[in-house]
């Protein structure tokens, strides 16, 4: 009777041990593309397979990175950009959760609103920047409405979806008990759509990054989107691969961070 839960033991430390190798074995093969990547692009660059004035070479662009450090002026459109997207996605999640919740709430709302969801979810979000921008005035706040309003109508859909989803089952038992509809809501709805809203965090990091960048083409003075667009108009490509290179790095930090959000809801 005793040697039982040892081997049960023994078999769950093998289990978590191929799981730690096969994580592991992951992050190589990453590391290991991600190196390899680099590597060709220099060599490419630099034995003139492709054109070294377009695409540039990541030691061109570390150098240059470290000179707009030293001089401080990187550090200044990384924190105007930085802040516009996160405040669109804070934005834009939270008015996408807050909708889909009022949609729930009133199931009447919902059937009149449907068509017009499905029809502002496929309208191209961008192109409405230049009225954005007349109406807002050409400053931080419409640029985080450029970053928030590209993902507040999927993030509506799709999380409405989530709570609609939810076991009726659950919600008979609660009524039972005399639960009102914010306590169903709030016990059982909320809860079981968690996993479904961080999904949906995931997604709004790039669709934050879009909007605001898009909306730094059109209007900013300052940015990594401007940058961008002021690279492309002197033809300093170098500049534009160095501010594509920031955003993935930091489109990579926001996503980590919301894993590890969904990894401590999870645990909750």
């Amino acid at each position: 009777m005793s040697k039982t839960p040892l081997s049960d033991q023994k078999r769950f430390e093998q289990y978590e041990k191929r799981l730690k190798k096969e994580k592991q074995s992951i992050r190589v093969w990453q590391v290991f593309i991600c190196v390899l990547f680099f590597a060709v692009w220099e060599m490419s660059s630099r034995l003139q397979w492709v054109d070294p004035l377009l695409f540039s070479s990541p030691s061109k662009i570390i150098n240059l990175l470290v000179k707009k450090f030293t001089d401080g002026s990187l550090l200044l459109h990384m924190q105007v950009t930085l802040f516009e997207t996160v405040a669109g996605f804070l934005v834009g999640t939270f008015l996408g959760i807050l909708l889909a919740a009022i949609l729930w709430w009133f199931p009447k709302v919902s059937k009149i609103s449907d068509p017009y969801l499905v029809i502002l979810n496929a309208m191209p979000k961008v192109a409405l920047g230049p009225i954005i921008i007349v109406a807002l005035g050409p400053g931080y706040f419409s640029i985080i409405a450029m970053g928030a309003i590209i993902s507040v109508i999927i993030t509506t859909i799709v999380v409405y979806s989530a709570f609609e989803g939810v076991d009726e089952n659950y919600l008979k038992v609660l009524n039972s008990f005399g639960a009102n509809r914010y306590q169903c809501f709030k016990e059982a709805v909320l809860p079981a759509s968690f996993p479904t809203i961080i999904s949906t965090f995931k997604v709004n990091v790039g669709l934050s990054w879009v909007g605001v960048i898009v909306g730094e083409f059109l209007v900013s003075q300052k940015g990594l989107g401007y940058l961008i667009i002021y690279g492309f108009q002197v033809f300093d490509f170098t500049l534009v691969l160095s501010s594509l290179m920031m955003i993935a790095i930091f489109a990579a930090i926001m996503y980590q961070l919301v894993e590890r959000l969904e990894k401590r809801l999870i645990k909750q």
